[in-house]
């Protein structure tokens, strides 16, 4: 069941209950998952996908608690993804806005605490994160750059990829959804450097293998 989080609480009684809890926020096709996955196999961590459970989020989510979900869930393919700016779609998602995040820390709270959880995810915002770390360092972001992030969709398919197929003018949906995540990742270097938050450049020069060590040492695992 949907509920709001204790307004103010959480700073003080939640921060503790999660302090066992690492973060990896960032752009999409930075390889959130993928460092995850290794950095939780790697440690014998637990392993939250905030992706993987969007629809079972959105199921929980009543409309009036959750204006701008309303909004997505009532254009089509089209106007979601060809017709409206780049900014314009940046302005109003829904997951941009932290809708649903307090169900995260929900699932969050109802694990047992019997072992690290690496949580990853975009919809990990840095305002929203950062009031709950008892450590600066439990929590990073990976920002991939432009190119990088064209690369990983081409690898995906391009146009032909997933709910982009869908819409009249695939190749303008993926220019407009690579424009906006472009425009999110800006969003979240801005971020990250007003609350003094780690975050990782993600471009060519750098292996899966070699990020994940650099996060795990953001983490301070290892050591």
């Amino acid at each position: 069941m949907y509920s709001a989080l204790p307004e103010g609480a959480f700073p003080r009684v939640w921060r503790e209950r999660l302090r066992h809890v690492y973060w990896i926020g960032g752009g999409s096709g930075a390889g959130k998952s993928t460092i995850a996955r290794r950095i939780a196999d790697r440690y014998g961590m637990r392993l939250y996908d905030s992706d993987a459970v969007m629809p079972d989020h959105t199921r929980r989510m009543p409309m009036e608690q959750a204006p701008y979900l309303g909004e997505f869930a009532a254009m089509d393919m089209d106007e979601r993804w060809v017709t409206r700016s780049p900014r314009e779609m940046l302005d109003t998602f829904h997951w941009f806005h932290g809708e649903g995040f307090n169900l995260i820390l929900e699932d969050l709270l109802a694990l047992t605490a019997d072992r690290p959880v690496v949580v990853e995810g975009f919809r990990l915002l840095p305002d929203l994160v950062q009031p709950l770390l008892t450590e600066v360092r439990h929590a990073v972001w990976l920002l991939p750059t432009p190119q990088f992030r064209q690369a990983v969709f081409d690898s995906r398919g391009g146009p032909a990829w997933g709910f982009i197929a869908k819409t009249g003018d695939p190749q303008h949906a993926l220019q407009n959804l690579l424009q906006r995540d472009a425009l999110f990742t800006d969003r979240l270097t801005e971020q990250t450097r007003h609350l003094g938050l780690c975050r990782l450049r993600v471009d060519f020069q750098v292996t899966e293998e070699d990020l994940a060590q650099r996060v795990s040492a953001v983490f301070g695992l290892g050591n």
